[in-house]
């Protein structure tokens, strides 16, 4: 037996936390990644999760303390000490070879945690601290895989992802199914890899690492770190409402007054089942969480009766991309505003990229300066980079400019951002376009790749149409809809001249916006897709 001591892990940047909530008692049994204490900041509440399996002997704190990174805060009892992907792989009959587990300890790798031939294939960084969700089982036990083939497919609220196996082997054990939640550095399968084959990628030499724990088995138990998420008063800014950040973000994004709900956590404290437990109940009595006014509902219609039907249910980014389209109908006074921009020129000059394209590998679309036009467009009229603050009282103005492109995929409508978008070239835009395009398409975007944006572009031109009215993307307060280029005569004061003529529609926010703003950056984006030069002025 042995006592392992439990300590605080890195707070995000807080110097003291609060214990809010002791999770188990001292005599009961944890397993790894088990909440043992709940720690609270001004900003943010985090759990701080076992590292091993054993029993609790002892809490070193009580609730109500005040703790700092290293603080220890408890002492739990473990039988000899084994490592996370010991434990995946314990109901192996043969105990392994003692070189094998020195070779184990001493190369580590960041992909893998080993033993004997068999070793573990971890969820590799998906660019977030939050779970997501298993949607699919690529391979069964029993079956051949090879490096870089996939073993499952998780989804988050924004993307599908592969997760690919970093070995060439036999799959011995799926360790996760459909519907469970996973994160970085989690388990997925057991992989048996012949003896002396091929070994996962991104080996790290011992010496890189010395009395270093292997990275596999650090990140099967880090702790998960806090995000720092702004905290703000909802509905009516009492501050005696006891309640995390991510409880308030919850309660503002649905609309909730949180001084009518009732906690049900220690304390009081109101969890995120309170909040959505309170929207269930408001909604079968008719109202709405908020103000009472009640939105009717839509009927069901059994339509079997009139012929045959599937019921097919919807993507996870589907359901998300639903509920994201009602509530920002909902909140956000649209209006839009529409115009044509003469492209002529520009798609001549386009046109003149295509052997120059060829010998860089890129192929440079009119999505690429209309993106540009964007950004340039954004940068002269900064009322539209801006995004409404959560007490409704300011706005927060941004200082970068990012530009989201919708993408219609397989899997429902996604928006990468294009980073830095008014510091690039068209050849670096367009670079980006492809390589994003090419990722949403394949389910390989990261929930980073969706972050940040300022502004949306929803381009129609490709499929037809001669108009819509896109749905603005809050936080964002506009959102630009461009349909398909058509030949139109243009009266230039003598005669009708053919000109190639773009249609956009502009959605804004108009609690943030208002129509002189929306006029000035709309005829500064035709000015500028009418001729590219002013992009270099």
């Amino acid at each position: 037996m042995a006592i392992e001591i439990v300590t605080i892990p890195d707070l995000g940047g807080a110097e003291s936390v609060e214990v809010i909530e002791l999770c188990v008692a001292v005599g009961d049994t944890v397993e790894p990644e088990e909440s043992l204490v709940v720690l609270e900041s001004d900003k943010a509440s985090m759990d701080v999760p076992s590292p091993v399996q054993g029993a609790v002997v002892k809490f070193l704190v009580a609730e109500g303390d005040t703790v700092k990174v290293g603080d220890a805060i408890a002492e739990i009892e473990t039988a000899a000490a084994e490592s996370a992907a010991d434990k995946a792989v314990a109901e192996k009959p043969a105990e392994p070879e003692p070189a094998a587990e020195q070779a184990q300890v001493e190369e580590p790798q960041p992909q893998v945690a080993s033993t004997s031939s068999e070793q573990i294939a971890l969820v590799p960084d998906i660019g977030s601290d939050d779970k997501v969700e298993v949607i699919e089982i690529s391979l069964s036990a029993g079956d051949s895989v090879e490096e870089g083939e996939t073993l499952v497919v998780v989804e988050s609220d924004k993307a599908t992802m592969d997760v690919p196996s970093t070995l060439t082997g036999t799959v011995k054990q799926i360790v996760v199914k459909e519907g469970d939640k996973v994160g970085t550095g989690d388990q997925v399968a057991v992989i048996e890899v012949a003896a002396g084959g091929a070994q996962p990628t991104e080996a790290v030499a011992p010496e890189e690492q010395p009395n270093e724990t292997p990275v596999a088995m650090q990140k099967a138990v880090e702790p998960p770190k806090p995000a720092a998420t702004a905290s703000a008063p909802v509905a009516n800014g009492s501050s005696d409402i006891y309640a995390g950040p991510s409880v308030r973000l919850l309660a503002r994004e649905l609309g909730v007054d949180l001084s009518q709900v009732a906690g049900t956590g220690p304390k009081g404290r109101i969890q995120k089942d309170d909040v959505n437990n309170f929207v269930k109940s408001a909604l079968k009595s008719g109202s709405t969480a908020s103000s009472g006014v009640g939105i009717p509902q839509v009927p069901a219609v059994d339509f079997s009766q009139f012929g045959s039907v599937e019921t097919v249910k919807l993507s996870k980014i589907q359901k998300v991309t639903a509920d994201n389209m009602q509530r920002n109908w909902l909140n956000v006074p649209h209006v839009t505003q529409f115009d044509d921009a003469d492209i002529t020129d520009v798609e001549a000059f386009r046109k003149s990229l295509k052997a120059e394209g060829e010998k860089r590998g890129i192929k440079v679309t009119p999505v690429a300066f209309i993106i540009k036009a964007i950004a340039a467009s954004l940068a002269a009229n900064p009322e539209f980079n801006r995004s409404l603050a959560g007490d409704g009282q300011h706005y927060i103005q941004k200082h970068y400019i990012n530009v989201g492109m919708a993408v219609d995929t397989p899997r429902g409508l996604v928006v990468p951002v294009i980073k830095d978008a008014d510091k690039k070239g068209i050849w670096d835009i367009s670079a980006d376009i492809i390589a994003m395009a090419t990722s949403a398409r394949e389910g390989k975007l990261k929930p980073s790749d969706m972050q940040g944006g300022c502004f949306t572009l929803s381009s129609l031109g490709a499929i037809g149409g001669n108009g819509f009215t896109p749905i603005v993307n809050s936080p964002e307060v506009g959102i630009l809809g461009v349909s398909k280029s058509q030949i139109k005569p243009i009266w230039d004061g003598t005669e009708f001249q053919p000109r190639l003529m773009l249609p956009l529609a502009l959605s804004y926010d108009h609690r943030v916006i208002n129509g002189g703003d929306a006029g000035r950056f709309m005829t500064h984006l035709v000015s500028l897709l009418g001729d590219i030069r002013h992009l270099t002025l």
